[in-house]
């Protein structure tokens, strides 16, 4: 490898975890934002790189508009998807190279909501609010003007707002994580009726997986026999708190691998939405940023 390459790498790999941090939020896969981060490379390797006097805008802005490309194509795909489409986890405890100075547009509720805004949308949002690009600076990558770029942000932001409930502190959605984490493993309906909102919606994700609800669950009392169903689903499962995208949640798991992902969302009323992500690719993408791998 020559000095010019040797330094281009070095460039790279440097920003590289920003880079995944953009296409990650952007896509909502790790296998995609996997992929476009490697395209990004190639390409970067092949360009004329002398002219280039900021690596981390060229980078960025490429990876950007790769990223929107591939979510342009996988909304079509999604939309041939068998039941509730939810995003790839990922394991935020052990730096699976997020690049992230916020923990916006990262929690995996925020990222579905993030679905019903376009991808050109989606990346701008992103830029601004997880990695505080100025509105110059996004509109250079975006191609757009900078009016133009300031408004589609905005428009995000109300639309993300409409989508989302207004969370409880920390501390208590710790307390509601771990009285849910406690009732799910003992079975026990009753408990776990207690920490649900009247209206809690859970969602499920197996992409076809026999014996997942292929449509989203309503009300307190099925939600909570959804959750015990899970004995039955994995009967020699283990249940444990564990990290994913800078949230605790409930992890299940079998000699180690993970066979289940669950996270919630809390309200006044207690947990007012599940995200059961059981699909076994998705859960492989969670269990190699788990690992390091």
């Amino acid at each position: 490898m020559d000095g010019s390459l040797t330094a281009a790498a070095d460039s790279f790999q440097r920003l590289r975890p920003r880079l995944f941090g953009i296409a990650y939020r952007v896509l909502g896969s790790v296998v995609e934002a996997e992929d476009v981060v490697q395209e990004v490379w190639l390409r970067w390797q092949r360009a004329d790189r002398e002219p280039v006097l900021d690596p981390g805008a060229f980078l960025a802005k490429t990876t950007t508009r790769l990223a929107i490309n591939v979510a342009q194509s996988a909304r079509v795909r999604r939309e041939a998807y068998v039941g509730p489409w939810l995003p790839e986890p990922v394991d935020t405890g052990t730096d699976p190279q997020l690049g992230a100075e916020r923990g916006e547009a990262l929690e995996l509720a925020v990222l579905l909501v993030m679905e019903k805004l376009n991808p050109v949308e989606r990346a701008a949002y992103v830029l601004r609010e997880a990695f505080d690009y100025g509105y110059g600076e996004i509109a250079q990558f975006l191609e757009l003007n900078q009016a133009n770029v300031r408004q589609i942000v905005s428009r995000a932001r109300k639309r993300l707002a409409d989508g989302r409930r207004e969370p409880v502190d920390t501390a208590q959605h710790r307390r509601l994580l771990d009285a849910f984490v406690a009732a799910a493993r003992d079975g026990d309906v009753a408990a776990l009726e207690s920490v649900l909102s009247a209206d809690v919606v859970t969602y499920a994700d197996g992409n076809g997986l026999r014996g997942v609800a292929q449509v989203e669950i309503v009300g307190a009392e099925r939600s909570a026999r959804v959750t015990v169903f899970a004995h039955k689903f994995f009967p020699d499962a283990e249940y444990s708190v564990a990290e994913a995208n800078g949230r605790p949640c409930l992890r299940l798991d079998v000699d180690g691998r993970t066979v289940a992902l669950v996270d919630i969302t809390t309200g006044p009323d207690g947990i007012d939405a599940m995200y059961w992500v059981i699909a076994p690719e998705k859960l492989r993408a969670y269990d190699r940023s788990r690992l390091g791998a």
